[in-house]
């Protein structure tokens, strides 16, 4: 099948890569010529684990291009997936501009049918909006299904979010549209939900919103923990057993970040005011979240007796492993407090050192886990990557002016950290 994704960003180029290794024919585009240049010479515009292979491979089988000419695309494409960024207003709700510009010029392009299909996260009643905003630029005559076939991919394991899904979720009003859409994903044989298209474009912020109350509830639970002296990763454990809770998103730590979560909840909160549904359940969600992160901050700062002149290493700036995505990332914003409660900081990430350069003015960002340490009044741990896992803690304590801890993502055993002659502080346990 020939396919057109509009947008190559986290979603829109792993979808491309992914589409192509199913054989599917596809064009991805962007209205960024940089990034398209960059592509067309394999450099990846974002990091993702084993997307660079995937992407070479669907160009080496002519499976896969990339064009900054939208127009051509369509043409050349039977099913358009619009991929791009709907980022917050301040009142919550969803930025959808990019959808219609994209929206208007699909229309215009088209001289027969399509199936456009919605994959990024969009209010629910989109789908009606996309249909009406079509009709309105294309030409007399043109026929065109609109569906919803919303995306659950984590970074870090995008890929195999996208080949082995839990489910696929397919929202449509037309048996043509149902159609194409069980013949694109043929070869995947995992359950597939076949809604409407309200439905569908509701099933993904339900989803999101779920898993960010997941973490805010465990938050809390550490934070009663701290004062009752109870360990919140055993808790998770005991809890994570019962086939009806699960554990995964039950790590305590620094709040929920990424492009995602943050976003979609406070949508969600928006979308539900809209329609007459003041969520207050999801409300609580939010203002646990970002008092958590100053909750990292309080520990922090009781710890060294005030900020001001201290020195922090802090390791960790994505919003999570395996990703240089530092939007709305915990790590970010707490750091952004230590400077302006002032300290200086030090700060190391495996893959977000670049993105970190346009944002976090005058921070030091070092060429490794170590440099951070040199002369640290202590160090705070806020991402969990796995080499943080692995640091050498000898080398750690003679780097550091004083042996002081403060691990926002529970990656050390308290008992062994004190043994060791730290002062270690965790989250959710005593």
């Amino acid at each position: 099948m020939k396919i057109a994704v509009v947008g190559v960003g986290y979603v829109g180029l792993v979808a491309s890569a992914c589409f192509a290794k199913l054989r599917h024919e596809v064009i991805g585009v962007d209205s960024d010529e940089s990034k398209i240049k960059k592509l067309s010479r394999n450099i990846m515009p974002i990091y993702e684990p084993g997307l660079e292979e995937l992407v070479k491979d669907g160009k080496k089988h002519g499976r896969l291009r990339f064009t900054a000419d939208l127009s051509e695309a369509v043409k050349r494409s039977d099913v358009i997936f619009i991929c791009v960024n709907t980022p917050p207003k301040r009142n919550g709700g969803a930025d959808l501009s990019s959808i219609e510009r994209v929206c208007a010029a699909v229309a215009g392009a088209m001289t027969s049918y399509k199936l456009i299909v919605g994959k990024s996260t969009v209010p629910v009643k989109t789908g009606e909006w996309v249909r009406k905003t079509i009709k309105k630029f294309c030409k007399p005559g043109i026929e065109f299904d609109v569906a919803s076939n919303p995306e659950f991919l984590r970074e870090g394991t995008a890929i195999q979010d996208f080949l082995k899904p839990d489910r696929i979720v397919i929202g449509v009003d037309s048996e043509k549209a149902k159609k194409i859409l069980l013949e694109l994903y043929k070869d995947l044989e995992v359950p597939k939900v076949i809604t409407d298209v309200n439905t569908s474009e509701m099933i993904k912020h339900a989803a999101n919103s779920f898993l960010a109350m997941k973490i805010s509830y465990i938050n809390a639970l550490a934070n009663i923990c701290e004062k009752a002296g109870a360990d919140v990763n055993r808790i998770a454990e005991g809890m994570g057993y019962d086939k009806r809770i699960m554990r995964s998103f039950l790590n305590a730590g620094p709040g929920y970040g990424g492009f995602c979560f943050p976003k979609d909840v406070l949508a969600f909160i928006h979308i539900a005011g809209e329609l007459g549904y003041d969520f207050h359940l999801l409300k609580s969600v939010d203002k646990i979240n970002r008092e958590q992160k100053r909750h990292v901050f309080d520990i922090v700062k009781k710890q060294l007796k005030g900020l001001k002149g201290k020195k922090l290493g802090v390791l960790g700036i994505a919003f999570k492993p395996n990703t240089d995505d530092i939007r709305f990332s915990p790590a970010v914003e707490i750091i952004e407090m230590f400077k302006k409660a002032g300290a200086s900081v030090s700060a190391f990430d495996p893959e977000a050192m670049e993105n970190a350069k346009e944002t976090l003015k005058g921070v030091k960002l070092c060429r490794d886990k170590y440099s951070v340490c040199k002369g640290a009044d202590a160090l705070v741990i806020l991402t969990d990557w796995e080499e943080f896992k692995a640091i050498d803690l000898k080398r750690v304590e003679k780097l550091l002016k004083h042996p002081v801890i403060i691990d926002a993502r529970n990656l050390f055993d308290p008992e062994k950290m004190k043994a060791r002659g730290f002062i270690y502080k965790s989250i959710g346990r005593s």
